[in-house]
């Protein structure tokens, strides 16, 4: 199981990466595997400023649909469009190219709670 250690992490398996006050969200290796086949991802709330821990989009896979929840307060400022067509780039490259949403952060005292990969392999039994 892959879990970079320079990215932070939420106990609801989202990754982010962080530069300066614009953070990057995606879902976790072990997220994808639970998930299974990823077949649909929906964010509508690009442009939208949303407060921490409310739902931002949908990730559905082949028997199941998540809810995607926002770390930290913020406005929505981008979504990876590529998804629209590609939804198995969260599947094949979770880091990477399957990045979700990028996130204008309104408190970044708020990145302070977010786990490190070492509590984040502490939940998951990595």
């Amino acid at each position: 199981m892959n879990i970079p250690s320079e990215l932070k992490y939420t106990k609801d398996h989202e990754w982010i990466s962080i530069e300066g006050d614009v953070i990057t969200i995606g879902i976790t290796d072990f997220a994808q595997s639970e998930l299974g086949d990823i077949v649909y991802v929906e964010v509508e709330t690009v442009d939208e400023t949303l407060e921490a821990d409310e739902v931002f989009g949908t990730v559905e896979a082949v028997k199941t649909v998540s809810d995607l929840f926002l770390p930290v307060s913020g406005e929505i400022i981008e979504f990876n469009e590529a998804l629209e067509d590609e939804p198995e780039k969260v599947n094949t490259d979770p880091y990477g190219d399957g990045w979700m949403i990028k996130v204008k952060c309104a408190d970044v005292s708020q990145l302070d709670a977010l786990l490190s990969a070492d509590d984040y392999k502490a939940i998951v039994g990595a």
